[in-house]
């Protein structure tokens, strides 16, 4: 089963991810943007939801250390914000983010996004073995 690390410093918006992808993936789950990385080095989830505004260390601050390490930097990370200056969408593309997903979230929004990512990761996974 895929697996997804779902990171925000909201519980609620956490429980209503978690509610919606658990049926499909093993879903992970973190309020910290430090613990998020030490998740996602240690069981290296096929995906990461990461919200943007949290305390403490931020969405870019995680995304960008993901991305400058070897083990996670494959991951594809989807941003959850309700952000909407072009600006903060221009940093979070500098910084290989694959996608958005916008507060308040859709459940048929969210879990299409996924399943297009997961997809791709299988595809590809499929592909490197043959």
């Amino acid at each position: 089963m895929n697996s997804i690390l779902i990171v925000d410093d909201e519980r609620v918006n956490l429980d209503i991810l978690n509610k919606m992808l658990n049926p499909y993936y093993t879903v992970y789950i973190t309020k910290s943007g430090a613990t998020a990385i030490k998740i996602a080095n240690e069981l290296l989830p096929d995906i990461i939801l990461l919200d943007i505004l949290m305390q403490n260390m931020n969405g870019y601050e995680v995304l960008e250390t993901l991305k400058a390490s070897e083990i996670t930097r494959h991951i594809p990370v989807i941003f959850i914000t309700g952000l909407e200056s072009d600006e903060d969408e221009k940093k979070g593309r500098a910084l290989e983010v694959v996608d958005y997903i916008r507060k308040p979230m859709e459940p048929g929004v969210v879990l299409k996004k996924v399943r297009d990512q997961i997809q791709i990761i299988n595809q590809a996974r499929k592909s490197s073995e043959s």
